[in-house]
Parts: structure tokens; C-alpha cells; sequence
């Protein structure tokens, strides 16, 4: 008896006429594609499309050979029903990754229309946090349409597939009881991508660290901290706590020195020399300087001194250079004006007047 699984009327001759075929698919593909690269320089395209094509198209058009070359031959019931199913089953895989492919370089080419290294960069901040949060939902989605395609085309689970598809809303919420964090963090992430409390490179003050977000994950966002340490934390808690954000409009900044005087300190040569501070640093973005009495205690007064700079890390360093020149300034031109202690002994008991000594 014949096994069902037998090919019937499968020559050598067949054989090797589908081999060459598959052959000549590859010696094509890979001429287009030489031919595409030559015409994409010419036109001064971005070299991003072509490679992320190259591998995905390949396959799928040895699959298509090898399916026109299949049909001249004839298999057993069961063999062509194996052969019908993962055919399918490779198809739609192969156009996920071809889809994938090129929302990557799609991404890829975005980004880079949208410089973040260039001082002014709010705008391109803005598209690239976008880009990164909507790309990866759009991930999500093709992932799941993937595999929900894929199980339609085997019969024994076609109603699983079936079901994804049609109640993906039912299935959500049946996932969401479980798995309500991650969920909570994923509709976060897409809100955020357009209500934009953060971007790409945003300076934040977060649970008191100070820090440039680095990446924008689905769920989470990495924040560089200042030291290089990376603090983890969720997208879900930029919707719902507090946080400072310093770059929200623009990432010019106001700094303040502190400086504490002796109370009896002349104040108009000390404004006048912290202005010169400012103004003669190359940091200085020419918007704010000024130098003021904000506090007076018994033993000092404190002078608050606003400087304005372009950034918060050219900021911090204005604010160290301009409080050196001051206390450069007050120690060697205006000692009295140091902070000093004073006590004041009055006559009594274990103390005599210097009069009443030489008497």
C-alpha cells in the first residue's frame, strides 16, 4: 500500500528544473537589488529603504518560485494540505518582516530629518518622541495581526485565529485584568506621545535627581542622571505624579548665586562687580543679571544673584565661575564685607574695665 505522504510524477528532471529556478530568484533579486543601490546614489536617496528590503524580499521570492514550481508537480492529498498550510503560514511571516523592515527605515529616515544635537532642538525632540512611542505601538499591532493571521490559516485552530481578530477588544480587557500594570504603562505611553509631558533629551527633576531623558520605551522611560547612572521608570508616572521639567518650552534657564555679606558690607561695589561677572562670561546669554538683597539675619545679609543661560548644563557651570570671581573679589577687594562674629563684653562679674586697671 502507498503511503499518503508519497509524491506522484516527480522526475529528476522536475527537480532540478524548480532548483534553477530557485537559483535564478536569487541571481535576480540580487541584480535588482545592485541595480536599485546604483540608482539610489545617483538620486542621493537615503541608503535606509534598499537594505531594510534586501533580506525579507529575497525569501519571498524563492517562495513564490518554488510555489509556481510546485504546481507542475502532484503530490498525495495529505502532502499538498501540509504544503498549502505552511505556504501561507510562510507568506504572511515573510510580509511581516517585510512590513517591519520598512516601518524601521521609515522610523530611521524620521529621525534623522530631526537633528536633537543642535542647541535649538524642541521641535525636533517633539517628533522624535513621536516617532519612538508610535513606532513601537504600530510593533505591537503588526506582531499581533501576525499571528492572529497565522493561526487562521491552520483549520484545527481557525476559530482561535478567528477570535483574536474579532474580540481583540474582549481579549484586552480579559489580558488588562491580568496584566493591568503593563497595560496601564501602554496606554500611557500612546497618550503621552501626543499630550507630550516629556520629550528626547527633556532635562526633568525626578524623585529629586536630576537628569536628560534618554530613551522612551513603551512602557518605561530611561532617564540619564547626571552622575551616568540610569534611573528606570515608569510612563504611567509622568501622567499621574509631579515632576519638574525644564525643557517643556524652551531650555533657556535662570541660575542663582548665594552670597552672604557682613551686615555693615557695602552693597552697591559688590552688585557692580557681579554684573561684570556675568556679563564678561562667555556663558552669559545676555537676557538676565542681577543682584539682590533677599534675606537679613543677625549676623549676615544674604544677596541672591539671578544669571540667565541658554541651557541647564551651561547654566550650572556659569553659576560655579561667577561664584568664584565673587568670593575672589570679596576676599582680596572687600575683606570687611566677609561675614564676621562679633561679641560685645559688658562689666560684671569677672571682668574689669581697662580704666579701672591703670587706676
Amino acid at each position: 500500500m502507498q503511503p499518503d505522504i508519497s509524491l506522484h510524477h516527480v522526475t529528476p528532471l522536475a527537480a532540478i528544473s524548480i532548483a534553477l529556478s530557485v537559483v535564478v530568484a536569487f541571481l535576480f533579486h540580487r541584480l535588482a537589488y545592485w541595480l536599485g543601490t546604483r540608482i539610489v546614489r545617483r538620486m542621493r536617496i537615503e541608503p535606509v529603504i534598499l537594505p531594510a528590503l534586501y533580506h525579507p524580499t529575497r525569501w519571498l521570492i524563492v517562495l513564490m518560485t518554488l510555489a509556481a514550481g510546485v504546481q507542475s508537480l502532484t503530490f498525495s492529498a495529505k502532502v499538498e494540505a501540509i504544503w498549502s498550510i505552511a505556504s501561507k503560514m510562510i507568506f504572511i511571516l515573510l510580509m511581516g518582516w517585510l512590513i517591519l523592515s520598512m516601518m524601521r527605515a521609515a522610523r530611521i529616515i524620521l529621525e534623522r530629518r530631526s537633528d536633537i544635537t543642535v542647541e535649538d532642538n524642541l521641535k525636533a525632540r517633539r517628533q522624535h518622541t513621536r516617532i519612538r512611542i508610535l513606532y513601537r505601538v504600530a510593533q505591537c499591532v503588526v506582531g499581533f495581526l501576525i499571528i492572529s493571521l497565522m493561526l487562521i490559516v491552520i483549520p484545527g485552530v481557525r476559530t482561535v485565529g478567528v477570535t483574536l481578530m474579532a474580540s481583540a477588544g474582549l481579549a484586552g480587557l480579559a489580558v488588562g485584568a491580568a496584566a493591568q500594570p503593563a497595560l496601564k504603562n501602554l496606554i500611557a505611553g500612546i497618550q503621552m506621545a501626543f499630550s507630550e509631558p516629556i520629550r528626547l533629551d527633556d532635562v526633568l527633576i525626578v524623585e529629586g535627581e536630576w537628569g536628560r531623558v534618554e530613551d522612551i520605551k513603551l512602557t518605561y522611560v530611561v532617564v540619564r542622571l547626571w552622575d551616568d547612572r540610569r534611573l528606570i521608570v515608569p510612563v504611567s508616572y509622568f501622567l499621574e505624579k509631579p515632576f519638574q521639567n525644564w525643557t517643556t518650552k524652551t531650555s533657556d534657564l535662570l541660575g542663582t548665586v548665594f552670597l552672604y555679606v557682613d551686615p555693615a558690607a557695602d552693597i552697591e561695589p559688590i552688585r557692580a562687580k557681579f554684573i561684570e561677572a556675568v556679563q564678561s562670561n562667555s556663558r552669559w546669554d545676555g537676557r538676565v543679571a542681577i543682584l539682590q538683597v533677599t534675606d537679613h539675619r543677625a549676623d549676615a545679609l544674604e544677596l541672591r544673584g539671578l544669571l540667565s543661560a541658554r541651557n541647564a548644563g551651561v547654566a550650572f557651570d556659569l553659576r560655579c565661575e561667577v561664584r568664584e570671581a565673587m568670593m575672589n573679589f570679596l576676599r582680596t577687594q572687600m575683606p570687611q564685607a566677609l561675614v564676621r562674629s562679633r561679641q560685645r563684653l559688658e562689666a560684671g562679674e569677672g571682668f574689669t574695665r581697662p580704666s579701672a586697671v591703670a587706676e
